[in-house]
């Protein structure tokens, strides 16, 4: 007797046939936005085996004066041929013009030129295994396959593209419309940067001259160079970043910078480029949807207060978002990318909270602004300082040293201590 094998009514096929299977992501992770965040990203999870797609805009540099501290080489395997300067001292210059030069004992400040050093970062996540695609993100869109359906208008034909994944890690600026569209709040507050790009004469590149020196970086803190930030000069090599920001609406920061180039003996210095871009204050309070994107770099809001430093807390956004992403992959938990946010606010909240403080108090008026120009030239505040930027973290080794300049800090605030 043959065995028939049971059959389906044929409401219960159609039905079955009714039921579409989700789709499969295309790849792992879209990272969206090149810089050394996105990069950062897609490198470390190209390395660990993952798919990766890296859309980028492509010729957008970001203003930026190009400082990043030895540990960025280090933690990164950053080459140091691609320092364009070895920056031995800062200038910083007072409202009253009175200068206080910091020497760095034991170490230097690495500059490099954004156009070149992110376009190295970017290539070396493609030699990882990442993907890298030129365009620009419009937005994402959801269906019931997997994970999220990046949109994109790819730059050489100008046609919209679709690219599914299981996540998407929003690197696209303090502007990030990865974030408008997922994280249903308000950007941080930020600080309009802009600067010029010169070419440095080279009688200046090798001997200097008395407002420029190849191997010092100057910052200015001045009301009229800036209201609430400040003013920098910045060598690199055979080109130079002079720029300034504001949070002010109507701050003419063009003027400003074209004044700080005239100090600084550039008058004649052949424009390279200009660049405008606004620069986040303040980390943003939350960095994921809860389900398949996570925010790194200035999209997350990760600049340093007081100091605008933002490429090495940018490379480190980008590792934590890949760290997160990774375990996310893994285990399918969107709670994991929320270790993002934890792991870096763990290891740098305090420096941010503290920096945050000293822009607030410091930079409110000139009289402040002066009173801080004088606190530099303490040892104590020089040698810590150094420490801190070098290192990328807090010294604890001389709390004696923590105790005076608290105390020194306290007697400028309350204008018990003239600047002498």
């Amino acid at each position: 007797m043959e065995t028939q094998e049971p059959t389906e009514s044929p409401q219960e096929s159609a039905s079955l046939a009714l039921v579409p299977l989700p789709a499969k992501a295309d790849v792992d992770v879209v990272v969206v936005g090149g810089g050394p965040a996105g990069a950062t990203a897609a490198h470390q999870l190209a390395v660990e085996g993952r798919s990766v797609a890296l859309l980028d805009k492509a010729g957008r540099i970001k203003p930026c004066g190009g400082a990043i501290p030895p540990r960025l080489i280090r933690d990164f395997e950053v080459p140091e041929s691609l320092l364009c300067a070895r920056i031995a001292s800062a200038r910083m210059i007072s409202p009253s013009a009175r200068q206080v030069d910091m020497p760095i004992e034991g170490g230097f400040v690495g500059m490099v030129d954004r156009e070149v050093f992110d376009e190295y970062l970017r290539a070396r996540a493609a030699e990882a295994g990442a993907t890298r695609l030129t365009g620009s993100f419009l937005h994402l869109e959801r269906d019931s396959g997997e994970g999220a359906v990046v949109v994109w208008k790819e730059k050489e034909s100008g046609e919209e593209r679709r690219l599914r994944a299981r996540l998407v890690i929003g690197a696209d600026g303090a502007l990030s419309r990865v974030a408008k569209q997922e994280m249903k709040e308000s950007r941080p507050k930020c600080v309009s940067a802009f600067h010029e790009v010169l070419s440095v004469p080279e009688e200046l590149r090798f001997g200097g001259g008395d407002g420029y020196d190849p191997k010092r970086c100057d910052v200015i803190y001045d009301g009229a160079t800036s209201p609430d930030f400040y003013g920098w000069v910045f060598p690199h090599g055979k080109s130079c970043s002079v720029g300034t920001g504001s949070a002010h609406k109507g701050f003419k920061i063009r003027a400003s910078t074209t004044e700080l180039r005239a100090k600084a003996g550039l008058t004649g210095a052949t424009l390279i480029r200009r660049e405008g871009a606004p620069i986040p204050m303040k980390p943003r309070k939350k960095w994921d949807n809860g389900k398949d994107v996570v925010l790194a770099g200035d999209a997350a809001g990760v600049v340093a207060p007081a100091s605008g430093e933002g490429i090495y807390y940018a490379m480190v956004g980008g590792q934590v978002a890949a760290e997160a992403g990774l375990i996310f992959l893994e285990t399918g938990q969107p709670k994991a990318l929320k270790l993002a946010r934890k792991r870096f606010m763990k290891a740098h909240g305090r420096v941010f909270w503290i920096l945050g403080i000293m822009q607030h108090f410091w930079y409110k008026n000139d009289k402040r602004r002066e009173r801080f120009v004088t606190m530099c030239s303490d040892p104590d505040v020089q040698t810590l300082t150094w420490q801190a930027y070098m290192n990328k973290e807090l010294v604890r080794a001389k709390p004696a040293a923590h105790f005076r300049i608290f105390v020194k800090d306290m007697a400028h605030l309350l204008g018990l201590r003239a600047p002498t």
